[in-house]
């Protein structure tokens, strides 16, 4: 019977060791920050290298006293996934506040799924058990709210005006829009009708969104995330619509380039680099590539 209690105890104790490894995961490589990746909780935001940043944030906001009564009846009924990267500025400045509004709201922490991104190239903005498969993860941090099971809306990178403000809208009337809506464009086109499905789209989201975007970045992070998710063909495709958005951006054509070379179509992306290098002439890098390109 003592054996028998023994081996219980032992056994017990085993699976909540393999269940506290499984959270709160860091990654400590020599010569290189930490980061946190996988699922975690406030209390890996507040260990030793990332409370700096995480108490210090979240002990500065305010949230809105009359919002927060407001939403947060109704917030209860949700469940919330948050994708955040230790590594991210955004993440460093907006997740704190996301921890205070929710505590503020009395909300039930264990309706709140936190994972933690990599930031290394070949598993970027992915995580080890791939929660962000199929939800066009493309910058954290994102916050997307479920109700039965069905995802509502989503808040995407900082709010449009204040976590309280857009979590009302998005409970509420849910006529919310969140930011990088051109990515949200595409990503609908793409899983219902694919990489044609996008060229025929394409005078039409050039004409849509020709004169709102702020940086060619908007569309080059997200190619990248296709391209190291296995979509490489999509990604690819997404970079000649990013070329014909920002023209006289020299980056564009060697972004479209690199996915190309990589791709193994090194004809076209010769094409590609020698675009950008009558933008840039200067530029060694696009030199470089060239003159790799051209050895082979």
């Amino acid at each position: 019977m003592k054996t028998n209690l023994l081996t219980l105890i032992i056994a017990l104790l085993f699976i909540f060791q393999i269940s506290a490894q499984s959270i709160n995961q860091e990654i400590i490589e020599k010569g290189e920050a930490p980061f946190l990746l996988g699922k975690i909780d406030k209390s890996g935001l507040e260990s030793e290298n990332y409370n700096a940043w995480f108490s210090k944030n979240h002990n500065a906001y305010e949230p809105n006293s009359k919002l927060i009564s407001d939403i947060a009846p109704k917030l209860k009924n949700y469940a919330i996934t948050l994708f955040m990267g230790t590594w991210c500025g955004d993440s460093k400045a907006e997740v704190p506040k996301i921890y205070k509004v929710l505590e503020a709201c009395d909300f039930p922490m264990e309706q709140l799924t936190v994972i933690a991104v990599s930031r290394k190239s070949d598993m970027y903005k992915q995580s080890p058990q791939h929660e962000e498969a199929g939800l066009n993860i493309h910058r954290v941090p994102t916050l997307i709210f479920y109700k039965d099971g069905k995802e509502i809306n989503r808040i995407v990178e900082h709010p449009i005006d204040t976590f309280e403000e857009d979590i009302q809208n998005i409970i509420t009337v849910n006529d919310y829009k969140s930011n990088y809506q051109i990515v949200a464009n595409i990503e609908d086109i793409l899983k219902s009708a694919g990489k044609k499905g996008l060229k025929q789209h394409k005078k039409q989201l050039l004409k849509t969104y020709k004169d709102q975007l702020k940086s060619m970045s908007e569309l080059n992070s997200y190619a990248h995330i296709l391209f190291t998710s296995d979509r490489k063909n999509e990604a690819i495709e997404v970079l000649k619509l990013n070329t014909k958005l920002f023209p006289t951006e020299s980056y564009t054509y060697m972004s479209l380039g690199n996915k190309l070379s990589a791709n193994g179509d090194l004809k076209k992306a010769l094409k590609q680099y020698k675009k950008a290098q009558k933008l840039d002439p200067e530029n060694e890098q696009i030199q470089k590539n060239i003159l790799a390109l051209k050895s082979m």
